[in-house]
């Protein structure tokens, strides 16, 4: 088997479990050395334990790979700096960031607390700008000096931010901004020899076990096992992706897609007249396609804007 990674240095956040355990595992498989963080703590982020993270490193040395775990918390700057300072010092450099880690509080809006809020921002947004930032000083500073760099920043968003999910506006939000932060990053981080994508998973797992899908059996649990999330994160962080940045990237047993971002729809002349609004927003809303659903397809219903929704 050609081995897309061989020698590649990266780091995965939240890789003890789930999604980002399959992510490691294939990458070590494909030959690169792996940084497996995770703070071990339970689904709503609370607690701390190295076990997950080290069952994965013992999985990958049993296997032949190089892996090393990490506890640092991901919306920690110093836990961040020292995350990718630990790649640099094992091997030298680092090659690729996967940031995967996340927990979930979820809650209807008129009843979430600022504590389910301000947790679930901290761990997926300003968790993945923390070990990107501290990732992309490194890359700078060795582009810098001359070096090729072949850089991947690989971040995880999903459905629910892009398209929206009832219950989530925490997640939903945090998600939102992983693929603004995705496409911006990509802009910025190119003149260093970096790309950036992201990933918007569909799998089973402790996450989303009590979302409907812990209910699936047979060929249908199966399509929704988070090992397929794993081969595109892989060739993601493989050189062979170097021309491909900037992209959201829909991922399950079920399909693999691209998401396309916000475009301009339907438009008109400018009105400065409140009052003449009414039939020229009804106009331009029954040209525009109505939002997407989970499936990413037009859906309209409860709370969609649809052409009469005045």
């Amino acid at each position: 088997m050609a081995r897309l990674c061989e020698g590649r240095v990266a780091v995965v956040t939240g890789a003890g479990r789930g999604i980002g355990r399959e992510h490691a595992l294939m990458l070590a498989e494909h030959g690169a050395r792996v940084v497996v963080n995770d703070l071990g703590g339970a689904r709503d982020g609370e607690g701390a334990d190295v076990g997950p993270a080290q069952a994965v490193v013992d999985e990958i040395t049993a296997a032949g790979g190089e892996a090393i775990a990490n506890t640092d918390d991901v919306s920690s700057f110093a836990g961040a700096e020292n995350m990718i300072g630990s790649a640099i010092e094992q091997w030298g450099r680092l090659d690729v960031l996967l940031n995967n880690a996340g927990i979930l509080r979820d809650r209807m809006l008129a009843n979430m607390t600022e504590a389910e809020w301000d947790a679930v921002i901290a761990v997926h947004l300003k968790g993945t700008f923390a070990p990107s930032q501290a990732a992309a000083a490194h890359w700078r500073e060795r582009s810098k000096a001359g070096e090729d760099v072949n850089g991947r920043l690989i971040n995880t968003t999903s459905v629910s931010g892009i398209y929206g999910n009832p219950g989530q506006t925490n997640y939903g939000a945090a998600k939102a901004g992983i693929a603004a932060f995705t496409i911006i990053s990509a802009m910025e981080l190119s003149r260093y020899g970096v790309t950036c994508n992201a990933i918007a998973p569909g799998a089973l797992t402790r996450m989303t076990e009590d979302l409907g899908m812990g209910q699936l059996e047979g060929e249908a649990k199966e399509a929704m096992s988070p090992r397929w999330i794993a081969p595109i994160g892989t060739w993601l962080a493989s050189e062979e992706s170097a021309p491909v940045t900037g992209r959201i990237f829909e991922a399950s047993g079920r399909v693999l897609a691209i998401a396309e971002a916000w475009t301009r729809g339907p438009a008109v002349e400018p009105i400065d007249d409140p009052t003449r609004l009414g039939p020229v927003v009804q106009q331009l809303m029954a040209e525009a396609r109505p939002n997407s659903d989970m499936q990413g397809q037009p859906a309209t219903g409860p709370g969609r804007p649809t052409p009469f929704d005045f």
